[in-house]
């Protein structure tokens, strides 16, 4: 499995608009339609890559956490469907389904969102405080496919955490690392 680094956006850059379609419900969202009071999580994901079947779980388990908390969360797959029709948006609706997500997850079928973003891999973490500036971006933890270390979600909580309670981020933000998006 190929590994990619996340891009590491520059800290305080505002946040790209969007308009995308969300395959749970097929209405459209845009970043100010998904924002929460205190922040927002923007990670870009896909059906097919391990790297996101493996942190799913702590995924879900923060979204849930976080938003009660004034975090909005939404996930985004800029995948090429022609050439991985795994990730078309009728599966994109069964997995989130299956995996019992209930924050929106947009299409972005022309891949314009994730370039600006500047997005690279999947899962691609984008903390925005509540100004609508990047205060996070990097990896959810250490833990990856078949590495032994176990899910903890450390370093993103870490990161929603000081935004919340209004603290310094002194540490360093490691990049994510994943599956490639899968570029037209």
């Amino acid at each position: 499995m190929a590994q990619t680094s996340s891009n590491m956006l520059p800290l305080g850059t505002f946040a790209p608009e969007f308009k995308l379609k969300d395959t749970n419900s097929n209405n459209v969202y845009s970043f100010e339609d998904v924002k929460g009071s205190k922040g927002t999580l923007v990670i870009f994901i896909c059906n097919h890559c391990p790297f996101v079947h493996h942190a799913l779980p702590e995924i879900i388990m923060i979204a849930n956490d976080y938003r009660v908390q004034g975090i909005g969360v939404i996930a985004i797959s800029s995948n090429d469907v022609k050439k991985y029709p795994q990730d078309s948006p009728e599966m994109m609706t069964e997995f989130a389904f299956q995996n019992k997500i209930d924050f929106p997850y947009l299409f972005d079928e022309s891949q314009k969102v994730a370039k600006a973003y500047d997005a690279a891999c999947t899962p691609d973490f984008y903390l925005f405080d509540n100004l609508d500036r990047l205060f996070y971006r990097g990896q959810l933890d250490d833990s990856r496919p078949n590495n032994g270390i176990p899910l903890s979600g450390s370093d993103l909580r870490s990161a929603i955490d000081a935004l919340i309670y209004n603290r310094s981020l002194n540490e360093t933000q490691k990049p994510s690392i994943g599956c490639s998006i899968k570029w037209k």
